[in-house]
């Protein structure tokens, strides 16, 4: 049986971007399971006894049903430097539960804080979060990520970030990268362009 994740942000009660982890599950069900009914993320959230106080992560764990809910106090990782590491893990619409290819890379940092992932010559994602450059007048994100995150929907619904094809030889270009995820906003998490290693 296929496992797959949702981690959702929920601050003193309140689900994040409910409505992009709904979309991307979708997508999930169709693929996998397309005579199940679609879960109803925000009536089993509901129904699930959420903490109402405080910074949690919200991990669904599901197949053609929901297998489990979990809530975990989150503590942001610190990252000040990345180490680029190419890549062959398969770019996806859905998150997977099992995470051993992401885990192999991440041990590939050597003594940086995490790994910016190249596919194909192109820059994709780290370990946990998509990314943007900055290029002096905007916010690029790579067109082709490894994960579709939910944040990075949002920030292209909202036309704070632009999707572009990032080679590795373009990263003098840019000044900035951003890192972002579900539980990571734009903006929290931002380095310089000599933080990141070869």
């Amino acid at each position: 049986m296929y496992r797959f994740i949702e981690t959702i942000k929920i601050l003193d009660g309140f689900f994040y971007r409910l409505e992009f982890h709904q979309m991307r599950m979708n997508i999930c069900s169709k693929l996998f399971y397309p005579d199940a009914d679609f879960i109803h993320l925000q009536s089993v959230l509901t129904d699930s006894h959420s903490p109402q106080s405080g910074l949690f992560k919200c991990k669904v764990t599901f197949s053609s049903e929901i297998l489990k809910i979990e809530y975990f106090p989150y503590k942001k990782r610190k990252i000040n430097s990345l180490r680029i590491v190419p890549t062959e893990i398969e770019s996806l619409p859905y998150k997977k539960e099992d995470r051993k290819d992401y885990n192999a890379a991440f041990g590939m940092r050597g003594n940086c804080d995490d790994v910016l992932l190249l596919k194909n010559g192109l820059l994709t994602d780290t370990s946990i979060c998509n990314i943007a450059l900055f290029d002096g007048c905007c916010w690029l994100t790579p067109a082709q990520p490894l994960i579709y995150g939910v944040n990075r929907a949002s920030l292209l619904e909202e036309g704070k970030i632009i999707e572009k094809d990032i080679k590795l030889d373009e990263l003098k270009k840019f000044s900035n990268v951003r890192l972002f995820n579900a539980m990571i906003e734009f903006g929290e998490i931002e380095l310089k362009i000599r933080d990141i290693h070869i």
